[in-house]
């Protein structure tokens, strides 16, 4: 059974990719990649060692970038079928269709890139340099960076091989596992069958045996399955350290730095920075505790509703919210994100088989992002639809580019998505009348802020212990559990109780087994909204043109140039204790309105 929402029938709208899994185009398009894949791979092979011309060099990577495109098209579709109907047979099979034609094109490409890397560096620097070759010139220099942990080609095409049934399979498992698990939630004597969205939603409950109920029966019922989640977080673990050892990447966090162009002190320094402020996060959660009537909050009272009686939200009621906080900022912003709901380009229903939280895909260029939410009707989905168009509205921006600078870099990914977060806030905080629905609106506001920063950096803290320790030995699910633990006592100190269920928190977050290290980009996208914000609110209109001139460059230049580029210098020390200022900030607001309010 599931929760109806007012979201019930907003389905998207796939066909500017497809028709259908049926549509004739899949076949010929994935014929047509191959094809062309051959024909480059004919026409090109040992083409860097005749000193082509910067004009030649464009045209090659034109016709590349022709090839990816077309094929990313398909991973996209399939991808966004299979997120929201998993159980559905054919949409796997087609997933797995052209994840095999995926790996075998990339075998046949894997040469070209190689080639470049053999290109001597002062004749590949005069390439990057000429006229012809601006749009790649980031593209060019940037894949040098992997030159130490490249391969053979040989080698290279055996890894593609043997990915469909080593990490790749691993990830469709631990997908399609969570997607087909169900919850007998059983509190007062009623039983429901809830998928996992819903199950989380009861956390913002007011009823305090609710959402402890339901926070047991989601770590219990994750436990009996500890064979499996294990195993596959031990495999997805392994996987990483083996390939950091063929590739040379002296930690294991090392490759995702490099990936996102991000330096190792930058990353460091910001951690460091984090946990000398969770100060910060105990002072709130003392306060909050005393706002809840409780001597001390517990883990499954992090995002109890401050005020009882904060208002449901529609569907049609937060596209209004969200949609007018973006046009406040920027007209254009809001006409972009206004085209995701007239074109249907979201799926916000709450379904059974339906992927749990929300996204937005870039998908290709030459069409448009699309987004997924699960709308279960509470006031916090107007976040997540902000934080989602957000993405959107960057996605859409970052087409004008070409294909292999469309995607911006993971540590610039989630500024705009915050941004929009903001700006929809700071709109709902002045249109609310009510001091209580405010301080409720305040402390989700803080909440999700430390979401976004504190819990991300404890996420990635728990990755490098539990990766740190694969390297020795295969992890029992004790072990995992334990350093799932320490990471989260470090942040929670004695001002909040872990339930002891609460060490299975590790074993459903789809980024530890997708992406790993990926987390602590949140923590860089919060800390650097919360400065670019703050900019904004000094600078008013004139800070609006270098904002959405950043949202769509895409990845033309590396992250700290980008951000250079609208006046953020990451590498300064004091840069990221602006941010916490912020939530310092914010935090004692709180404290003065609760303090009105008599509570």
């Amino acid at each position: 059974m599931t929760n109806p929402s007012s979201a019930q029938g907003v389905y998207w709208d796939l066909n500017d990719l497809y028709l259908g899994l049926d549509d004739p185009r899949i076949e010929a398009d994935l014929k047509s990649c191959l094809t062309a894949s051959q024909s480059f791979a004919a026409q090109y092979r040992g083409f860097f060692k005749t000193s082509p011309t910067p004009a030649a060099v464009g045209a090659a990577f034109r016709t590349l970038e022709a090839i990816y495109l077309s094929l990313s098209k398909l991973g996209a579709y399939a991808g966004l079928r299979t997120a929201v109907d998993n159980l559905n047979v054919g949409c796997r099979q087609l997933e797995d269709r052209i994840d095999q034609a995926s790996v075998e094109i990339q075998n046949l490409l894997t040469f070209f890139e190689l080639e470049w890397l053999q290109v001597s560096e002062e004749d590949a620097q005069k390439l990057a340099d000429a006229p012809e070759l601006e749009n790649y010139q980031h593209y060019l220099l940037s894949g040098r960076r992997y030159k130490p942990h490249t391969l053979s080609e040989q080698e290279e095409v055996l890894l593609n091989h043997k990915s469909l049934t080593a990490r790749s399979a691993w990830v469709n498992l631990f997908d399609e596992f969570l997607a087909s698990m169900e919850y007998r939630f059983d509190y007062n004597g009623e039983q429901q069958t809830l998928t996992q969205p819903a199950l989380l939603a009861l956390s913002y409950q007011p009823d305090r045996g609710m959402r402890k109920a339901a926070q047991e029966c989601l770590y219990t019922e994750l436990s009996r399955h500890e064979l499996v989640l294990t195993n596959v977080f031990n495999a997805i673990t392994q996987d990483h350290g083996l390939n950091d050892q063929i590739r040379h990447y002296q930690s294991p966090i090392a490759s995702r730095h490099l990936a996102n162009e991000i330096e190792t002190e930058v990353v460091d320094r910001m951690q460091w920075v984090t946990e000398s402020n969770y100060d910060i996060a105990h002072r709130y959660y003392r306060l909050k505790a005393r706002l809840l009537g409780l001597e001390k909050m517990a883990t499954y009272d992090q995002y109890a509703p401050v005020a009882t009686k904060l208002p449901s939200c529609g569907y049609e009621d937060g596209r209004q919210m969200v949609l007018t906080a973006f046009g406040r900022f920027d007209p254009n912003m809001q006409q972009i994100a206004s085209q995701f709901f007239e074109k249907n380009w979201i799926d916000a229903e709450v379904r059974p088989g339906k992927r749990g939280g929300a996204f937005s895909a870039s998908t290709v260029p030459t069409v448009h992002p699309y987004v997924m939410l699960n709308w279960t009707d509470k006031l916090r989905d107007v976040n997540t639809m902000a934080h989602e168009l957000g993405h959107g509205v960057h996605q859409y921006l970052s087409r004008q580019q070409t294909y292999f600078n469309f995607h911006h870099p993971l540590p610039v990914a989630e500024t705009a998505s915050v941004f929009g977060e903001f700006l929809t806030f700071d709109y709902l905080m002045e249109i609310e009348t009510d001091p209580e629905v405010k301080l409720g609106l305040l402390c989700s506001k803080i909440e999700d802020a430390f979401a976004t920063v504190f819990r991300q950096n404890v996420l990635t803290r728990f990755e490098q212990l539990a990766h740190k320790a694969r390297r020795e030995q295969k992890l029992s699910s004790d072990q995992i559990c334990d350093h799932w633990w320490q990471a989260n006592q470090a942040l929670y100190g004695d001002s909040v109780d872990m339930l002891e269920q609460y060490r299975w928190g590790w074993s459903y977050i789809p980024h530890f087994i997708h992406t790993p290290f990926y987390c602590y980009a949140y923590v860089f996208g919060e800390l650097l909204v919360l400065s670019l914000y703050r900019m904004y609110q000094e600078e008013g209109r004139a800070f609006v043109p270098r904002y959405l001139e950043l949202l769509k460059s895409g990845s033309k230049w590396e992250p700290a140039e980008l951000l250079n580029r609208v006046g953020a210098d990451i590498r300064d020390g004091e840069f990221w204790q602006k941010g916490f200022e912020v939530l310092r900030s914010l935090v004692g607001q709180a404290e003065d309105l609760a303090k009105k309010l008599g509570r």
